[in-house]
This record gives C-alpha cells, structure tokens and sequence, in this order.
C-alpha cells in the first residue's frame, strides 16, 4: 500500500494548527474543538486507517471514515478480540459457568492433557492464559502459520514446551485465548460465539457477526473477531462504564477492575498487560488499551470520561509499524492531551 509523503508534514501543522486556535485560551471547549478538528485532518492523510471514532462523556464527538471505509462495514480487529474473550470469562464466572478465575485448565482438557509428563500443564490456570503466563511456547509471530494450519489448534497450543514457569513471565500467544474460547465453550455448552452474542452483544444492542472457527468448530479466540467501530466504542464505553451499560451490570465491575492491574510486561513492546488489556500513560493520564495487529485500538481514559477507536488495513508491510506510531501520536497529542488540558482548566 502506498505511503503519503506529505503525511508527517500535515500531522506536524495540525498539531501546530491546534495549539494556536483560541491561542491564550489553553483548554478551553474551543480549543479542544479545533484539535477534535486536527485530528480528523491529520487522519484523513493516513492511507492505512479506515477510522477514527472520539466518545467523550458518552457522546461521539468525532466520527470519521477515510479509505472507503464506512459505518456499517465490518472491521477485522485482530487482537482487539482478546479482551473481548477476557470480558466473557469474567461473565462466565460471575455466572458460576467457570468456578475461579484461579482454576487450572486440565479439567477442561482431559483428552489432551492425560499422559503422566502433562500433570504440569494441567495446573496452569485460566489466570495465566489471560494474562500471557502460561509458561508455554508461543503460537504467534513465527509460530503462527504452522499453529493455524495444524488440523487441531487447541492441541497444538497444549503440546508446545515450556519456555517458562507459568505464572512468571509473559509471552504473548493467541494461542493462550484460544485455550479460553474452548474453555468458554465447554463451561457454557455454547459456542463463543452464541455466549458472546447473549451475554455481551445483545445487552450492549448489536448483534455480533460470526468470526472464524478452528477445524473442530471453536470460534477462534483472541483473533479475527469483526465488529463495527461504532460496536468498539460501546464496548469501550462498557469498560469505562464499570461494566455496566444504562441499567444493566453486564461485566462484573470488580472484573473490569482486575482487568485493569498490570500483571506482565511485554518484552517486545515494553507496555503492560492485565486481562487481556494493555496499559500505559498519555499525556500524563493512565490509558487502557485493546490493540490488534495493524492499527485496531479501543483506548479508554477513565479520568476524562474518553473512548478512542481506530480500525486500519490489516495488510501485511513495512510501513504498518510506521502508521501505528502515528496513530499513538495522533491519539494522544491531538485528543488526549487537549482534553486533559481542558479537564484541568474545568
């Protein structure tokens, strides 16, 4: 896909564009319009994003679509579905499906996990494929292809060796979530997708798209999921809301607080990780993150009331890492920091 030279020049004058509209008036509603105004300037130049969507207080602020993309096309949120699949297994043991967040995985594997040599693998707990402790090797990065066209994922995941004690260092794995999508399915008698569809889309008004399945029917866990930008800002919302959306507790407040607590840190990317979200600060606030591959982001920013979303091309090139660089900067320097500033003169 073709890079737009200009790009770094327009995201630099919008930036300077922003900090001079209502010059002598820092932080001021008019202020964080013009950079409101910016932001969506300086996406509109970046050929590999599809959206960009601003909740603020509950309202969409921002809405726009760029590279003909649309509000009722699907997005490919690639990882993002991981804290997805995280918020359905806090809705699972809040409803006694699962026991404990704290239960080991080898009851929910019996098959698999039955040779004397796995009694170490089945005391890995659901708590550790959540936060990317499960000790095993990786089914990701290099690993991927051959783990996705293996004729039984959940198997492969559980036959990778141990590269760690679980429980005392991350390694991230989709293959980790796709051991909670099986789970889920056999706690609940449900597909993931059938739960996910009641538990969380329906309470939330939307009905969730089916994403694809692994060669024994589990709907993959952690990957692929398709939603709408506008179904990642209210999931977002939902987060922010303490779980709850209008009169309905959907996820457990206390999960969206654990989910919260930094619990690993990635070696590759340097950020934190809890259940199934990541963590870091922007612009001096503490922002919470779901992040799929390319440029899919759900930011939530409980201190300003804030939701971001981006969805972008999940095409594969160099200049991916590139863009979602700018897509941070975007966010934080062009949405965040003005409204943190507007917050603190409020």
């Amino acid at each position: 896909m073709p890079t737009s030279p200009t790009s770094p020049v327009i995201i630099a004058l919008a930036l300077l564009c922003a900090s001079t509209v209502g010059k002598g008036e820092q932080g001021t509603p008019a202020q964080s319009s013009a950079s409101l105004a910016a932001a969506g300037t300086a996406a509109a130049e970046l050929p590999r994003l599809h959206s960009l969507l601003v909740s603020h207080r509950g309202s969409l602020v921002l809405e726009r679509y760029f590279n003909g993309a649309r509000a009722t096309r699907l997005a490919n949120v690639k990882s993002v579905s991981k804290s997805v699949i995280s918020a359905l297994v806090g809705i699972a043991i809040e409803r006694g499906k699962i026991a404990r967040v704290t239960d080991p995985i080898g009851p929910y594997f019996p098959e698999l996990l039955r040779a004397p040599a796995d009694a170490p693998k089945r005391q890995i707990t659901i708590e550790q494929l959540l936060t990317m402790q499960s000790g095993l090797e990786s089914t990701s990065s290099r690993n991927y292809g051959a783990w996705v066209t293996s004729r039984n994922w959940v198997r492969y995941a559980l036959t990778r060796d141990f590269h760690a004690t679980p429980g005392m260092a991350m390694e991230y794995s989709t293959g980790n979530t796709h051991l909670l999508s099986a789970i889920l399915t056999k706690a609940t008698g449900m597909s993931t997708w059938q739960f996910a569809q009641g538990a969380l889309a329906k309470p939330l008004g939307f009905s969730l798209a089916q994403w694809p399945q692994d060669p024994q029917g589990i709907f993959f866990g952690g990957n692929d999921m398709l939603l709408t930008p506008r179904q990642m800002v209210a999931f977002g919302e939902l987060y922010l809301n303490g779980g709850r959306a209008g009169d309905v507790q959907v996820v457990p407040e206390r999960w969206i607080e654990q989910s919260f607590v930094p619990r690993g840190r990635s070696h590759y990317s340097e950020q934190t990780y809890g259940y199934g979200w990541w963590m870091r600060e922007m612009a001096g606030q503490k922002a919470y993150f779901a992040w799929g591959f390319g440029g899919q982001y759900i930011f939530v920013i409980p201190a300003q009331q804030l939701v971001v979303v981006t969805t972008s091309s999940t095409a594969t090139g160099e200049e991916r890492r590139s863009h979602r660089r700018t897509v941070l900067d975007v966010v934080e320097q062009l949405i965040v920091a003005p409204l943190s500033a507007a917050r603190a003169e409020g």
